[in-house]
């Protein structure tokens, strides 16, 4: 067997899982949709419904698929995720209300601090 083969079979998803994915994740999106809308302001629906709509929605199927320890690793590389996200949106934040730079430059230029944190806090957690 060659090496093109086993990554075209590993990738093949069985029916059942492809339902069962499409299921729960769009009743853990519309639980959020719905638990966002009826917050104030209106904006935090978006919020709600989209990463952590997913990565719940994901994290649930893979305790089904591949236990719970690969999932504990998984949750964790979210929240480091998370925690660089914050970094990173809060320096935009900062640079477009009291710099007053311009949006593409910063958010473009930005991401690198994104990447940084994020590999950063990989590295203090995993090494």
């Amino acid at each position: 067997m060659q090496m093109g083969e086993s990554i075209a079979r590993r990738l093949e998803l069985p029916m059942k899982e492809i339902i069962l994915r499409f299921l729960v994740g769009g009743a853990v999106v519309s639980f959020f949709a719905v638990a966002g809308d009826m917050l104030k302001p209106k904006s935090f629906a978006g919020l709600l419904g989209a990463a952590p709509s997913v990565a719940l929605a994901t994290l649930s199927l893979a305790v089904m698929k591949d236990g719970k320890s690969f999932v504990q690793s998984e949750a964790r590389s979210m929240m480091l995720g998370a925690m660089a996200f914050f970094f990173y949106a809060w320096l935009v934040s900062w640079l477009l209300v009291r710099r007053k730079l311009p949006a593409l430059a910063v958010t473009a230029s930005s991401m690198f601090l994104w990447l940084a944190a994020a590999f950063g806090l990989w590295f203090v957690t995993f090494r």
